[in-house]
């Protein structure tokens, strides 16, 4: 039984007080004549609350990822693409089969359907994973744990789904509406939950948004319309409003990108961040506030060069910048996500200039190494990718404690949003 709260009762007790009906020895005064805020009190107690069992889920989450295998190990840092439209192919059951992998990322080509066929294909999906990571706890207890069901959806023209489906705005429209900053808020606010609900009713859960880098000089030409625009101050509200109405819709958000965007399409380009450690602060400034304010719990990282942070590795590949900046200095706690390494920016000596590309599994064991908890995979390098984390485990270039750690992350959230129950 939950103990009872006095907060409901303080009112009532201060009316006694002050009424004289409280005249017993030991009462109480009030000298200083200062007023009691309950709000902020009964708030306090929720926070506290909240803590407690976040700390209990992530003993629960430690306690899964340590009784994971090396297989269900290797895969669960894992965010697959996955081919099929309705329903899996063959090869792809297959494939999921030897590497379930702890997400999937839909795409364009899986959403171009009705939402039955979108739901069957999830559900289907998801089974299979599920099926492949149940484990026990110990001889009364099982845990299944499904996959994460990812999509890009930040609104305007990165947008998975038919018209009609889940319609949102660009970032950078909100900025040309008329209305006061406090109603832009309210209504970024509400167009994400309304489209969070729309999504987590297909049974997606993650959404790889927003944007909350603000527009400047040297990120114009790539994000254009995807940034809220040139204020720091408001690209962080905006970002906290849009993560608030996915959570509430049940939907929890991966911010991007840390630390920045160059002007290069990284996709085609190698990605350079100039200037020094202070100019790159003023650059993370929103995604710095999201951190400190609990609005961000996966923060994707790019594969931008960060010479002031570390002059041979780009971000993604870096202790540098991910333990040392995002987890040390600005003490962020949550899941860090690298981008697909088969984009031109991931190459490993592009902080150096250099031209020598890695091969993508390669490039995963390496940033796993170095502090991501979980990297984007396309169908054709799962196999290689997984056997990769798996071999690197095995000859100990990729220690255990280090990928249970990122597993335990990403368990806990998923025990956060409800995906996994004890059996």
């Amino acid at each position: 039984m939950r103990p009872l709260s006095i907060f409901p009762l303080l009112p009532f007790l201060l009316i006694l007080l002050f009424s004289g009906c409280s005249g017993r020895r030991g009462a109480v005064e009030n000298t200083q004549n200062e007023p009691v805020n309950v709000a902020e009190d009964s708030d306090a107690a929720a926070a506290r609350e909240r803590a407690a069992q976040e700390t209990v889920m992530r003993r629960k989450a430690s306690l899964i990822a340590a009784a994971l295998d090396d297989r269900q190990l290797a895969a669960q840092v894992i965010i697959s693409g996955i081919d099929g439209k309705g329903r899996l192919p063959p090869y792809m059951r297959l494939l999921l089969e030897e590497c379930p992998a702890g997400g999937i990322m839909l795409f364009r080509y899986n959403l171009e359907t009705n939402n039955d066929a979108v739901q069957a294909l999830i559900a289907e999906t998801a089974a299979l994973i599920t099926s492949e990571n149940t484990i026990e706890l110990d001889e009364e207890t099982s845990a299944a744990i499904p996959p994460l069901v990812a999509v890009d959806h930040e609104g305007g023209t990165v947008n998975r789904f038919r018209p009609g489906v889940a319609d949102l705005p660009s970032a950078a429209s909100y900025r040309e509406m008329t209305q006061d900053r406090g109603s832009l808020i309210v209504r970024i606010n509400a167009d994400s939950f309304n489209v969070g609900r729309a999504i987590n009713a297909l049974g997606i859960n993650l959404n790889f948004a927003p944007v909350a880098e603000y527009l400047h000089a040297d990120n114009r030409d790539f994000l254009k319309n995807r940034s809220y625009g040139t204020d720091p101050a408001f690209a962080a509200e905006a970002a906290a409003a849009f993560i608030a109405g996915m959570e509430q819709a049940g939907v929890f958000c991966v911010v991007k990108h840390f630390p920045g965007s160059a002007g290069a399409d990284p996709h085609r380009f190698p990605s350079v961040l100039k200037g020094s450690r202070e100019a790159l602060a003023e650059l993370t400034a929103p995604i710095v506030a999201l951190i400190s304010g609990g609005h961000a719990r996966a923060i994707m990282v790019s594969h931008s060069a960060v010479p002031a942070w570390d002059s041979k590795n780009i971000a993604s590949l870096s202790p540098a910048v991910m333990d040392d900046w995002l987890r040390q200095e600005l003490d962020f706690e949550g899941i860090i996500v690298c981008d697909d390494f088969s984009m031109a920016a991931a190459s490993g000596t592009a902080a150096a200039g250099g031209k020598t590309s890695l091969k993508p599994e390669i490039a995963v064991v390496l940033s796993l190494a170095a502090g991501a908890d979980m990297v984007l995979v396309w169908p054709p390098d799962l196999r290689r990718t997984h056997r990769a984390i798996a071999a690197a485990l095995d000859d100990g270039r990729l220690s255990r404690e280090r990928l249970r750690e990122a597993a335990g992350r990403i368990i806990f959230e998923k025990i956060r949003i409800g995906l996994l129950h004890d059996e």
